[in-house]
């Protein structure tokens, strides 16, 4: 219900803002007052940056990450090792392992994991691209490093299983990440250790 207080434009900005994950009405409300009280410049940067967002960015033809080059410079690099895949949920998951600087591989995010609470399954993820580019030649392990969830654990085995008849080794993050949090939380000495202990599953 609206507050009849409040200008219907401030009104509509705490609302976008509410909706955002994370972000609560009070802190969406102290966020559109933020942009009120300062200069008048900073609300056209922010609805600037917002629209170059949605005009230069897309996903990876091969990966699915974020990029505003297709392919991404991720898969466009010949110094990184095609054959080594590493599968992520989310964009931010990918980013937390690049951050480690231990990774010479290949990423793919598959923009979600396997979760029938929330109608979520294998068909509304990017598990069909990921079996064409374990099917390809020069594949020879596949990362799996989903969330250490319920659901995260669904889609490793799911995917294991897909996965189960090609000449290509399927291993998991090892366990040094705790149960119930997300990769792009964890801290970098941790994602080390996991990529380092991963496990043929």
């Amino acid at each position: 219900m609206p507050n009849l207080t409040v200008p219907k434009a401030v009104q509509r900005l705490i609302d976008e803002f509410a909706r955002l994950p994370g972000i609560g009405p009070k802190s969406a409300s102290r966020l559109t007052f933020f942009l009120l009280r300062g200069d008048g410049q900073q609300p056209g940067e922010l609805a600037e940056a917002l629209l170059e967002l949605r005009a230069r960015t897309r996903f990876c033809s091969v990966c699915f990450n974020i990029t505003e080059d297709d392919p991404c410079r991720v898969c466009a690099d010949p110094a990184r090792d095609a054959g080594l895949i590493c599968v992520v949920e989310e964009p931010l998951d990918a980013l937390a392992i690049e951050r480690t600087g231990q990774f010479r591989g290949k990423y793919h995010v598959l923009h979600g994991a396997i979760s029938p609470v929330e109608g979520i399954g294998p068909e509304d993820l990017r598990v069909r691209e990921l079996i064409a580019r374990a099917q390809a030649p020069d594949s020879r392990e596949i990362i799996l490093a989903t969330n250490v969830s319920h659901e995260g654990e669904a889609t490793a085995m799911y995917i294991q299983k897909q996965i189960a008849g090609l000449p290509v080794k399927v291993t998991r993050l090892a366990r040094g990440l705790p149960v119930g949090g997300d990769l792009e939380y964890a801290d970098e000495t941790t994602l080390t250790r996991a990529l380092e202990g991963r496990r043929e599953m």
